[in-house]
């Protein structure tokens, strides 16, 4: 099976190899001139971390099935699946997907990597337009497997369903959004959380660090094996039905004093930014990733050897 890739910046790059590593020949288009090829080192350096931590059989078999591609014909022809990681600008992912229709056979998938447009803004108009949809990635998507897949309303359910199957077969995490909505589904739950820190540091609550060492330290060490509605589940006694009875009214305070824009204004922000330090230097950025990359990686291959949670068959004095 073939994938093309559109587009390659971090994000392209990152699906190159996710589909590389799943056994699918990758031709990797971008249209700055050079683009493409001078994406492949990074390709191979992130699919190295990936064969250090045992997610990645054979490093040499993958790396081989990634190629730039000339053009963007040369790119979709014989491909079943593309992957779109354009500008986030409404109108030129518009173009982009008006031209990848019309170049790609009836039977490809065409899904972008958008974070905030959705589907039914940059596909109504389009002849194949049920063959469209968002397939939203984690940054970075090789080591975060999470995709949104959301369609519009009239992307045919036949191809959701199959763009599921597939990224389950990459070894990725599906989900389905049921219904478009601003933002997805990751992005709306990111947001209330960025909010309340922005408002919790800015009003002075709590310093930049120590709100982060919360979520890094406290919440994030549950959140990356179990969910929010499973955390309440396991925190009451009968359950989540319990947990929501018992702590209802405090989450209903905190909804109700629940102030975005208050958070989000140039002052407080302002506070937040001076509270958390200095911008670091392109160089410190990049080391930074690298290390990020390399402990998600690492999480993964923890992640995968660690058996799922079985309940254990109910017993005769349980009935």
């Amino acid at each position: 099976m073939k994938a093309a890739i559109i587009g390659a910046g971090l994000i392209g790059r990152a699906w190159a190899m996710v589909f590389a590593r799943g056994g699918w020949s990758v031709s990797l288009f971008d249209p700055v001139d050079g683009a493409a090829a001078n994406a492949l080192s990074a390709c191979e350096a992130g699919l190295s971390t990936l064969a250090a931590h045992g997610l990645c059989d054979d490093l040499a078999a993958a790396f081989a099935r990634i190629s730039a591609a000339p053009s963007l014909a040369a790119a979709l022809d014989g491909a079943a699946h593309v992957q779109e990681n354009g500008p986030e600008v409404l109108a030129t992912k518009q173009a982009i997907f008006a031209e990848l229709d019309a170049l790609a056979a009836p039977e490809t998938v065409l899904a972008s990597s958008t974070s905030a447009l959705q589907c039914s803004l940059f596909t109504e108009g389009l002849a194949g337009r049920a063959r469209c949809l968002v397939a939203h990635p984690v940054n970075p998507p090789h080591l975060v497997p999470v995709v949104e897949l959301s369609g519009a309303p009239w992307t045919d359910p036949a191809v959701v369903a199959r763009t599921r199957t597939m990224f389950e077969a990459l070894g990725q995490k599906p989900i389905t959004v049921k219904k478009e909505v601003d933002g997805f589904i990751l992005n709306r739950l990111q947001a209330v959380l960025l909010v309340e820190a922005l408002r919790l540091v800015g009003e002075g609550y709590v310093s930049a660090e120590d709100l982060d060492a919360t979520v890094a330290e406290g919440l994030g060490l549950r959140w990356s094996f179990i969910g929010p509605l499973q955390v309440g589940e396991l925190n009451a006694p009968a359950g989540l039905a319990d947990y929501l009875t018992r702590y209802g009214p405090f989450f209903a305070r905190v909804a109700a004093g629940f102030d975005g824009e208050a958070a989000l204004n140039p002052d407080n922000i302002d506070r937040c930014i001076e509270a958390w330090g200095a911008a670091p230097s392109a160089e410190a950025v990049a080391e930074m990733s690298r290390w990020r990359d390399a402990r998600l990686a690492a999480l993964a291959a923890h992640k995968r050897a660690a058996a799922p949670f079985a309940p254990a068959p109910a017993s005769s004095a349980d009935t």
